[in-house]
């Protein structure tokens, strides 16, 4: 169980947070760089997540990669409570509340995040789930779904302990004991948001990932696919990894900046590249946790960028992936500046 006092200060800011919307709402008032037509895509984008949940809670890829469950339904929820929704305050309340009972209905005795068959690669939808309902769990007001997710998470990040390779990484699925980078990027940003909420996470796990993301660094600043393994840098991943040092709060820390630099230099709004929505969910995130000259530079053009890419139902289509990963990543960009998770708060 957690202390009184910290159980108290996630109810007031959770509280907080609702009051705050409601009043921007009220006045009209906008972040900086939100305009009225950023803000009706995040509307419609919204809607569609709304209309598109299924009846068991989740949301379901249908794209070429396969269907994950898991880390679709962890991705559009992160973006719902971007909108200042919990499971019982703000308007997307009902579908937030079906979110956390469809993954308290997928972890199994292991404490493995997965939907068995739809779930290949486990380890990302473990990843993004831990996410997700680290985040849900610091604003949640029901006492006893606080209870079930505290008890959730715990044997979560106790799977992703055990899972840990002999370096430091994680690979797709828990008992193979590789590793590689986008995966280990996953777990590492999932245990800083747990800690950040109250969760107990060993210390060591966390060291010994950041030394992983370190030995996975080229001398041009970008990450490697796999530590101690000679390779191109991956533009996507060292956005990534950028993103695990400034979650724990390394702003000056000289590993993070060459991979800000390095991803800066490789990633840009307007290519064709593959992974696209990949490279700027970290990239938004690096940029906007950097602070507000990188973030007025990034900002304004990715916004407008989205906004054309933005389809009549209210969806962002990545074409590999589905409808459903590409409008969860672009209202996650699109709502950095209202800042409401902690886990992408400067």
């Amino acid at each position: 169980m957690m202390k009184g006092s910290v159980m108290l200060r996630r109810v007031c800011c959770a509280g907080l947070v609702a009051a705050a919307v409601s009043v921007a709402s009220a006045d009209g008032g906008r972040p900086k760089h939100i305009t009225p037509e950023a803000e009706a895509a995040i509307e419609k984008g919204l809607k569609y997540l709304a209309q598109t949940q299924g009846r068991d809670g989740a949301w379901r890829n249908e794209g070429r990669y396969g269907r994950y469950p898991v880390a679709m339904s962890a991705l559009a929820g992160l973006a719902i409570l971007m909108d200042g929704t919990t499971t019982t305050q703000g308007r997307y309340a009902p579908q937030v509340d079906r979110t956390a009972k469809f993954f308290l209905n997928s972890t199994k005795p292991s404490g493995l995040i997965t939907r068995g068959g739809d779930d290949s690669r486990p380890m990302y939808g473990h990843g993004f789930g831990m996410l997700f309902l680290s985040q849900l769990y610091g604003m949640s007001e029901d006492v006893e779904r606080e209870r079930q997710l505290k008890h959730m998470l715990d044997r979560a990040v106790e799977l992703t302990a055990r899972a840990q390779s002999r370096v430091g990484g994680w690979i797709y699925q828990p008992t193979s004991g590789g590793d590689e980078g986008s995966v280990t990027i996953t777990q590492v940003q999932a245990l800083r948001s747990c800690r950040n909420a109250g969760v107990s996470v060993p210390k060591q796990v966390i060291d010994d990932a950041m030394g992983y993301l370190e030995l996975s660094m080229n001398s041009d600043g970008g990450i490697a696919y796999r530590a101690n393994h000679p390779g191109p840098s991956r533009p996507a991943i060292t956005a990534a990894a950028a993103c695990c040092w400034f979650n724990g709060g390394e702003y000056d820390n000289p590993l993070a900046l060459r991979a800000m630099k390095y991803a800066k230099d490789n990633i840009h709004i307007n290519s064709s590249t593959g992974h696209w929505y990949y490279a700027h969910l970290y990239m938004a995130q690096v940029l906007y946790l950097a602070g507000e000259e990188e973030w007025d530079q990034y900002f304004p053009e990715m916004r407008d960028k989205l906004l054309r890419m933005q389809s009549e139902n209210g969806s962002w289509d990545d074409r590999s992936v589905g409808p459903v990963y590409g409008t969860s990543v672009a209202l996650i960009i699109l709502q950095l500046p209202y800042s409401q998770l902690p886990i992408m708060q400067r």
